[in-house]
């Protein structure tokens, strides 16, 4: 098998990579037969997240190849699908290939509003309305049919599917592998390889004759990707009787790869394939590829065909288990011999003998020179690259040792049917005697210097496993620096602050942030959006991680404008706490768990109205202070002295109410305070607050009230535990009185940390961007 092919499905799958339940086949009765790629998406806002912010796929932007798909499926951002989707790529025409997009209709809209002249006007195709989408000259074509909407930049392929609905079926070997495709990954690939000709040949260069139909049959990838790698992982099958090229390695196993630990660490790439029994191989390639080898026993302990790639020349390596024969066979056909570093390097007069025997792996390859190193035989076109080996295995300066295997490694199973590990110059190499000029400049002009390319395949009772992984090299980590763990592009600006949850799955944190168009995220740490929610408003404050069920499974509860939502694990709203309120001007939401066992008080504030919900959604009839003496200002706390539960609200008409647990006075406040805008914090067992002329108020449980005036400006902040209070005042930092004098900046509001029972104090300097 040629690494050409796997170059090219790289690329083809990068290329599919570009933006766009019933029982598991009713999807697939609407796309055209011959589809050559089918991309089924479980989540359409997650995938689209994935593809804008992956660093791989943001330079190939600049590709010709890419621009032109991307170009053809563009008009799909105006499409809304909350469902699971399919979009495939079939060929009508010599070499012209069109897109399907099929979803459930109840679950998807064409979003024309933001588009600018953008029309729709409906035709008539045997009886069946047909709606005709014109984005400024690009034609789209829809239709509704049996609760499915299809869009198609083909009208002949919507009127063949009203006219042939009835007689499609679906592959069979495509619906197999449909059902076994994760669910819970954004999209998963589907590539029927026999129809993929046409769309490689765009790839390759007017003298290639490689063909992708001779890989495998059809390939099913589930599509993993972050910010800083894409890995595609499944199953690729192939027909029997038939010419492809994993039929090498049917009815064999695979075994550990050594051509990493044999390569020079400066080697560009490695491939290796391995099998337990090399006559089950041989015979393979007589019956599966009519590969004019020979079949006698000259080769019959070989366990790994590797070879390795550097600076244009390539070195073969042939591991054994047994080398009698094949030493044999060598010393006869050497025609000198040198020493280096201890070992024999021998120059051989039949250098061509490998292809006769290693047909179709091994083609045009000059075996000019030789060596052993323990069980492995070296293979080299000149003898630089038989003493680079040498060296490199003498010295433990392998391949294996590197940062571009090691970030690899991680990614694949330890045994391999078929393993490659590339650097990007290894890929240019590669796809130099193939591949289109243009593609191999496109490639060069986008610098994947910091990337690694990585694919294997472990042949399994007929199957095979497939993995494809792309991703920036890893280094190891510094101890004690900060590392940025990722970036992520959203739909549009941001609004709140991002903040961190708890997965109560993995018990690992996560991000949730609302972008200015009132889109609701939750981020994993790797940077993948794992939904995106559409609220009426902005979020007010805080979001709080609530247990209202007690099962340790936990849910997201916060106010918007107008709303008091509770959305579960996967952005679903919980009833009965969908509540609207007419008038809107909510404030944040408060959350109350008097005695910890999570049954909450959700307190709910607009103007000065007050509502207090149960676990139920229900009001708490009990509490009276249903309606404050002027409006509230911010969120309600709760707040302990002893055994006692104090809840504090801060009035417009500066009063300050200290409340018990149903809503009666608890600390009767006299004095009227004009609040700053800092929440009101327990500290030394007083609560404290401050004003707009900086002066601190501490009142005691009993309503004594003392103050002091730390001449504040207006704009300060504070924060306060039970045993320490500090203030931010200008570029002033005071910590339990002490005071620190930071550069001159615009800071934020300080914030107490207690880390492994140490308080630490941290603030922003958001105009230096500084914490």
């Amino acid at each position: 098998m040629n690494l050409r092919f796997i170059i090219s499905l790289f690329i083809v799958l990068a290329l599919g990579c570009s933006q766009p339940q019933e029982k598991a086949s009713s999807l697939l009765d609407f796309i055209p037969q011959n589809a050559a790629i089918v991309v089924k998406i479980n989540n359409l806002d997650g995938f689209k997240s994935d593809l804008k912010n992956n660093e791989f796929l943001s330079k190939l932007e600049s590709f010709g190849i890419y621009k032109s798909v991307t170009d053809e499926i563009k008009h799909l951002a105006y499409l809304k699908a909350e469902t699971e989707s399919l979009l495939t790529f079939s060929e009508l025409g010599a070499d012209n290939f069109e897109f399907t997009f099929v979803t459930h209709s109840a679950d998807a809209t064409f979003v024309l509003d933001s588009v600018q002249n953008g029309r729709k006007e409906s035709i008539l195709f045997e009886d069946q309305k047909i709606d005709k989408y014109d984005f400024e000259g690009d034609i789209l074509y829809g239709i509704s049919l049996h609760g499915k909407i299809v869009i198609s930049s083909s009208k002949v392929i919507i009127e063949n599917l009203i006219k042939y609905f009835d007689q499609s079926e679906a592959s069979a070997e495509l619906e197999k592998l449909y059902e076994i495709a994760s669910a819970s990954k954004n999209a998963s690939f589907f590539i029927n390889l026999e129809k993929s000709d046409p769309l490689s040949k765009s790839l390759l260069n007017e003298n290639s004759a490689l063909m992708v139909s001779h890989f495998s049959h059809w390939i099913l990838l589930d599509i993993n990707i972050t910010q800083n790698r894409i890995n595609l992982n499944g199953i690729s099958t192939a027909k029997d009787s038939v010419t492809n090229y994993l039929n090498l390695f049917r009815d064999t196993n695979p075994l550990a790869n050594t051509t990493p630990a044999l390569a020079p660490r400066s080697a560009d790439a490695i491939l290796s394939y391995t099998f337990d029994d090399y006559g089950i191989f041989a015979r393979n390639q007589q019956r599966y590829l009519q590969a004019a080898s020979l079949t006698d026993s000259l080769l019959s302990t070989v366990e790994e065909i590797g070879f390795i790639y550097e600076n244009g020349s390539k070195t073969i390596i042939l591991n054994t288990y047994g080398s009698e024969e094949l030493s044999t066979y060598i010393s006869r056909i050497k025609k000198s011999e040198t020493e280096y570093q201890g070992n024999q390097i021998l120059a051989l007069n039949k250098a061509d003998f490998l292809n006769a025997y290693l047909n179709p792996l091994v083609t045009n390859f000059k075996a000019n020179y030789f060596t052993v190193i323990e069980n492995a035989f070296v293979f080299g076109e000149n003898i630089g690259a038989i003493q680079a080996v040498i060296n490199s295995s003498k010295n433990g300066a392998t391949f294996d040792k590197t940062d571009v295997f090691a970030s690899a490694k991680d990614a694949l199973a330890d045994e391999s049917s078929i393993l490659f590990v590339s650097t990007s110059k290894g890929i240019e190499q590669l796809m130099d005697s193939d591949f289109s000029k243009e593609l191999i400049a496109d490639f060069k002009k986008a610098n994947f210097d910091k990337n690694t390319f990585a694919a294997q395949v472990v042949a399994d009772q007929g199957f095979f496993h497939s993995t494809i992984n792309i991703q920036q090299t890893g280094r190891k980590s510094k101890i004690n620096t900060v590392s940025q763990l990722f970036t992520l592009q959203l739909d549009a600006d941001l609004a709140t602050n991002p903040q961190f949850v708890i997965n109560h799955r993995t018990n690992k944190k996560e991000v949730v942030v609302q972008d200015q168009e009132n889109n609701l995220y939750l981020i994993s740490t790797q940077g993948k959006v794992l939904w995106k929610k559409q609220l009426e408003g902005q979020i007010q404050g805080k979001i709080h991680q609530v247990d209202i069920y007690k099962n340790r499974r936990l849910q997201l509860a916060f106010t918007t404008n107008n709303e008091f939502l509770i959305l579960d694990r996967n952005g679903k709203e919980v009833q009965p706490f969908t509540k609207k309120f007419e008038g809107g001007n909510l404030n944040p939401l408060a959350v109350f768990d008097y005695e910890n066992k999570k049954d909450y008080r959700f307190v709910v504030t607009q103007g000065d109205k007050v509502f207090m919900y149960n676990n139920k959604g229900a009001i708490v009839r009990g509490f009276k202070y249903t309606r404050a003496e002027s409006a509230i200002r911010q969120a309600p706390k709760h707040l302990v002295i002893g055994n006692k539960d104090y809840l504090v609200f801060t009035l417009e008409n500066k009063d300050l109410k200290i409340l018990n647990r149903v809503g009666n006075v608890r600390t009767k406040v006299n004095t009227k305070i004009d609040f700053s805008q800092n929440e009101v914090y327990l500290y030394k067992n007083k609560f404290v607050v401050t004003d707009k002329k900086g002066v601190l108020h501490q009142i005691a449980a009993n309503g004594k009230m003392s103050t002091t005036n730390l001449r504040l400006n207006a704009d300060h902040g504070i924060d306060a535990t039970s045993k320490t209070f500090v203030y931010m005042n200008d570029n002033v930092l005071s910590i339990k009185g002490k005071k620190v004098e930071l550069d001159f900046g615009v800071y934020s509001q300080p914030k107490i940390f207690y880390i492994y029972d140490k308080i630490y104090v941290g603030v922003s300097d958001i105009q230096n961007q500084k914490v």
